[in-house]
């Protein structure tokens, strides 16, 4: 019988074990947010602070419920901007990464 993993055990190791990658995904839900697909987002968000800070501390840094952070950051959650923006804040302070965003003109 072959052993396997979890997809999400996998990426929580991963997110522990690399610090480019964690800075990556969280680079990735923040264009996705932008782009217009909030659900995926939200599942990224929610897998990075799970292997990182936690909710709970996230909850303290950003001075929100604990649940209200889990509904937010569940696929059918819909946090506001004030709270993506602290959230955003929280992690990227946590992963020492500075979050910008660039322009792109349409053609």
């Amino acid at each position: 019988m072959a052993l396997t993993r979890s997809y999400k055990e996998t990426i929580n190791e991963r997110i522990k074990q690399d610090p480019i990658f964690a800075q990556g995904l969280l680079d990735e839900a923040a264009t996705l947010f932008l782009n217009g697909e909030p659900e995926v987002a939200r599942i990224i968000l929610r897998d990075l602070v799970n292997a990182t800070l936690g909710f709970e501390a996230l909850a303290r840094e950003t001075d929100k419920p604990s649940k209200s952070l889990h509904r937010m950051l569940s696929s059918s959650g819909n946090p506001n901007m004030d709270n993506l923006a602290a959230i955003f804040a929280a992690m990227g302070s946590w992963l020492k990464v500075e979050i910008q965003v660039h322009a792109v003109p349409a053609h």
